[in-house]
């Protein structure tokens, strides 16, 4: 194999023929006059060819010198353009994420800009996914999913949620002592885990109540989401997950009209690909998300 020539000659070959001299290339590179003319020589000994000729104290390009000076100036123009790119805010890092559609569509999309304002520049592709979700296909870098779906890849429990009874203010005014008997309720259809969410069957036989027929009446919702935002609107009592409606609850556009809460059966859960374990982003943004889940299901507003 042969040894390509020494980079730095290369680099003072080039300054050299565009400036036109040794000297002026010497206080381009920073360096001495005799300094360039010695890596200029290398060069030409490695390559087996001269590049200059030198005529008293001018040098002029050679056959070779010609032919090699355009491609070495276009080449070290980009070498240049890369590194002042990955040097500054021109080099951004991306980050996949994937979560439940309900947490992309309000809970997670709101809280982005706090990762932006303390991670800095990062351009985010934010993906709302029911599960399963093609991790290679899409080239997901982390999923944030309810329950160990993604055994195959490594994952990691991060918060134990419940779900509570919540609604607008003006209708817990209305809440008689036989609790919420009478009122009505919004029940959601959980999608393909539904099996392992409460509903309100679930939530009356915790708290020993023979809810009767109220359980099968009112408002559906197809996510979590919508159900929050109907209850917030006024039009029924919700089971709504901590994680969602801590917010709501702390700035007063819910109220728990009852204390009882129900457990959910399975952890919120992190999967990151080995692909993307090791890439700085993910492990800023990992870490970001599981603070911000522990917060939201930590919030005086659910004890």
């Amino acid at each position: 194999m042969v040894t390509p020539p020494s980079l730095k000659g290369l680099q003072a070959f080039e300054a050299a023929a565009r400036a036109g001299s040794f000297a002026a290339a010497a206080e381009e590179l920073s360096v001495s006059a005799a300094a360039v003319s010695q890596l200029i020589r290398t060069v030409e000994e490695q390559m087996g060819r001269k590049l200059f000729h030198r005529v008293n104290r001018r040098v002029v390009l050679t056959e070779a010198g010609v032919e090699m000076l355009p491609r070495l100036t276009m080449a070290f123009q980009e070498i240049g353009s890369v590194s002042r790119e990955l040097g500054g805010d021109a080099f951004r890092p991306r980050l996949v994420v994937s979560v439940p559609p309900s947490m992309a569509m309000g809970w997670l999309s709101q809280r982005l800009a706090g990762f932006v304002a303390s991670h800095g520049a990062v351009d985010i592709s934010l993906r709302g996914d029911d599960d399963p979700v093609p991790f290679d296909r899409e080239m997901i870098d982390i999923r944030l999913t309810y329950g160990p779906h993604y055994r195959e890849h490594p994952t990691e429990d991060i918060v134990q949620d419940a779900v509570y009874p919540v609604c607008a203010r003006g209708l817990a005014d209305m809440i008689r002592p036989d609790g919420l008997a009478g009122l009505p309720l919004i029940h959601t259809g959980w999608g393909p885990t539904g099996a392992f969410f409460p509903s309100w069957n679930n939530w009356f036989e915790a708290a020993g109540i023979e809810p009767g027929r109220a359980a099968q009446r009112g408002l559906s919702a197809n996510s979590s989401r919508a159900a929050l935002d109907l209850a917030i609107s006024g039009l029924g009592v919700a089971l709504a997950q901590g994680i969602y409606c801590a917010a709501a609850l702390e700035d007063g556009r819910l109220v728990r009209p009852v204390a009882r809460a129900l457990e959910l059966r399975r952890p919120y859960c992190l999967t990151i690909p080995e692909r993307s374990a090791r890439r700085d982003v993910v492990a800023a943004f990992r870490q970001w998300l599981i603070d911000e889940c522990q917060r939201a299901v930590n919030s005086p507003a659910l004890r």
